[in-house]
């Protein structure tokens, strides 16, 4: 089976506090672009990779695909990480599943104009993606998800589920919000002397404003975290995004919006079914999150020498 990994790589960089799209801020000196290339070809289940990239920056990623290239066939970037073919990871079959796999040399790698939004992007992706029997679709967000993440998901779409999403269970508590109006006080009139007594009271000083109110806290055991790559049978996918832009074409701003391609999937009726994640495959979206992933590059770092 022929596999194509979409790479979205078209987010903004302002809440990382960059002025660049995200997929090219560095971690331990590489773009998340470039790691998470790293993982897609180490993962060895793509045949293709197709970048969609802002059309401003297609250079700059087709000039990340080249370093990407030098450092395989210079044996750089090789070796297993974070999870890789010697691990037992639980909830998936491991790498040696695949009885062949794509060697680094083997792999197309396109890069293609993003487009205004995500739906868009992916789309033109898979336009150039050719006919592939199974599509992933990965945030270069989540740049430092372990190869064997990359195994499960493709053996689950490979064994005939049409569409597959790692995730991880809740661990916070977790409430629903509700916007209230509700009266906030006045903080000054905090040192004002009180009036003189009345023969009716005030009533209580302050204003109305709309605050968040929680209601009951949620399941947490039945919810998960959905990471990427999210896989699917190429067809299902297909018909999915025509199904969105149909409901897009005939319903304008009416049109439920799209977060991810999972959940357009979901409404043709499709089961999406799930299997494990990984810590590691956070989404680098805050300032914090890139003090995390710099931790967790230089471990691997450290761990790899040889894949520097």
């Amino acid at each position: 089976m022929s596999t194509c990994v979409i790479v979205p790589a078209a987010g903004s960089g302002t809440r990382l506090g960059h002025t660049e799209p995200k997929a090219f801020v560095q971690v331990d000196g590489r773009t998340l672009l470039a790691h998470s290339l790293d993982a897609i070809i180490t993962s060895g289940v793509a045949t293709t990779i197709v970048v969609a990239a802002p059309e401003v920056f297609v250079s700059l990623a087709e000039a990340e695909v080249a370093e990407v290239r030098r450092r395989f066939a210079g044996g750089g970037g090789s070796g297993r990480v974070g999870g890789g073919a010697e691990a037992d990871v639980s909830g998936g079959s491991g790498a040696g599943a695949h009885e062949s796999r794509v060697r680094p040399g083997q792999v197309e790698i396109i890069v293609v104009p993003g487009c205004a939004d995500r739906v868009e992007s992916v789309e033109a992706a898979l336009t150039a993606a050719g006919d592939p029997d199974i599509v992933l679709v990965h945030d270069a967000a989540r740049a430092l998800t372990p190869p064997a993440v990359f195994d499960r998901v493709t053996d689950a779409v490979s064994s005939g589920a049409e569409a597959v999403v790692p995730v991880l269970p809740m661990i916070d508590t977790v409430r629903r919000a509700e916007e209230s109006p509700r009266r906030i006080p006045l903080d000054d009139d905090a040192d004002l002397e009180p009036d003189p007594p009345r023969e009716q009271p005030d009533p209580p000083r302050g204003h109305a404003a709309e605050v968040e109110v929680l209601r009951g806290d949620l399941d947490r055991g039945s919810l998960r975290r959905v990471q990427t790559p999210q896989g699917f049978a190429a067809e299902t996918l297909r018909r999915a995004h025509a199904s969105y832009r149909e409901e897009v074409r005939t319903l304008g701003a009416g049109a439920r919006e799209a977060t991810d391609d999972a959940g357009l999937v979901e409404r043709l009726g499709v089961d999406v079914v799930a299997v494990a994640g990984d810590e590691e495959s956070l989404k680098i979206t805050y300032p914090l999150d890139l003090v995390l992933a710099e931790h967790i590059a230089r471990e691997r770092g450290r761990s790899h020498p040889a894949s520097r």
